[in-house]
């Protein structure tokens, strides 16, 4: 029995003296990583929109479509007189998706006769395709 203590005690002697050497050893150097050299400011997003969205305000200009489809649904809910004149205008916006959007927003606030009217000023594809889409979404 007096052995195995003895064998424990050196076990234990043996442990506490890897774990100081792991806590006092030196360290190898790591050398340091250079600077990420900082990135230019991202260029202002350029689209081919209408200005439309200049009549929302200056930080609306530069939309991209899915946003100006957002900020479409989000006048809509307004329903005042600027809210319908910036509706009316989007029907001129150069993606068919946004002017989709302000077609449906402008029928939606019971202003199909704008939709028509512009239909009527602007025949072509565009305007048959704005009035036959309003037509599955009533």
């Amino acid at each position: 029995m007096a052995a195995l203590l003895w064998l424990l005690v050196a076990l234990f002697i043996l442990g506490a003296a890897i774990g100081a050497y792991a806590l006092l050893a030196p360290r190898r150097s790591v050398p340091a990583l250079p600077a990420p050299a900082p990135e230019p400011a991202p260029e202002p997003l350029r689209l081919s929109t209408s200005e439309w969205t200049s009549e929302a305000g200056h930080e609306f200009a530069g939309l991209s479509e899915s946003a100006r489809c957002d900020l479409i649904f989000a006048v809509a809910a307004l329903e005042d007189e600027r809210s319908h004149r910036l509706l009316a205008h989007a029907l001129d916006d150069p993606a068919d998706p946004v002017a989709l959007a302000a077609a449906h927003a402008l029928a939606r606030n019971g202003h199909r006769e704008d939709v028509v009217d512009y239909a009527r000023t602007h025949p072509g594809v565009r305007a048959d395709t704005l009035e036959r889409t309003l037509s599955l979404l009533d």
